[in-house]
């Protein structure tokens, strides 16, 4: 009878170990199911991505819940104390990739370049600015190539290929003026 007992109670924890990881499967696809289904458990506050509720972090605690309480009933223990290593092992693993996550979210960089940070740049006009009119730019900042719409601060005609300052922002478009050429410049 204890042999019975024991092959149900290891067949409970095979199975809640196969749901985590078919959950586990679907997550590592999909990215945060409940992200996607639109349930949000943000209890990190703003700016954290990667919740401790992240469906990654529950379907890995699942999956090693499943197995650690399957060893446990292998090595001969009742449902309680299985149960604990199931949880205990649940909880380390679901830290680690929980930690992982934070790590690896925090991390991540952000490509946009600020409009403040084009005041000043020099740049270089692709499309000339007519007199009155608009025209286009391209800046250099850092490994990223910024293309804007330009007018020239002054509403004097800018040619194609001349370089330029950015001097503001104007809504969607940048305000420059001419670059000296540095050959007229005297001591």
């Amino acid at each position: 009878m204890d042999f019975i007992t024991n092959l149900n109670l290891l067949a409970l924890f095979v199975i809640i170990g196969g749901i985590g990881f078919v959950f586990l499967l679907a997550s590592l696809v999909i990215g945060d199911i409940f992200e996607a289904i639109g349930v949000d458990f943000n209890f990190g506050g703003a700016g954290v991505d990667f919740d401790i509720l992240d469906s990654r972090v529950v379907s890995v605690f699942i999956t090693a819940f499943g197995g650690f309480g399957a060893i446990g009933v292998q090595m001969g223990f009742g449902a309680l104390v299985s149960s604990l290593i199931g949880l205990l092992g649940g909880v380390v693993f679901g830290g680690v990739v929980s930690l992982f996550g934070r790590f690896l979210t925090s991390q991540q960089a952000s490509s946009s370049v600020s409009d403040d940070s084009l005041i000043g740049r020099t740049a270089q006009v692709t499309v000339g600015i007519q007199s009155g009119q608009i025209g286009q730019i391209t800046a250099r900042i850092g490994d990223e190539r910024v293309e804007r719409v330009a007018r020239s601060k002054n509403g004097e005609e800018i040619k194609t290929g001349s370089i330029v300052i950015i001097e503001a922002i104007a809504g969607d478009s940048v305000i420059v003026t001419c670059k000296p050429d540095p050959s007229y410049l005297t001591d």
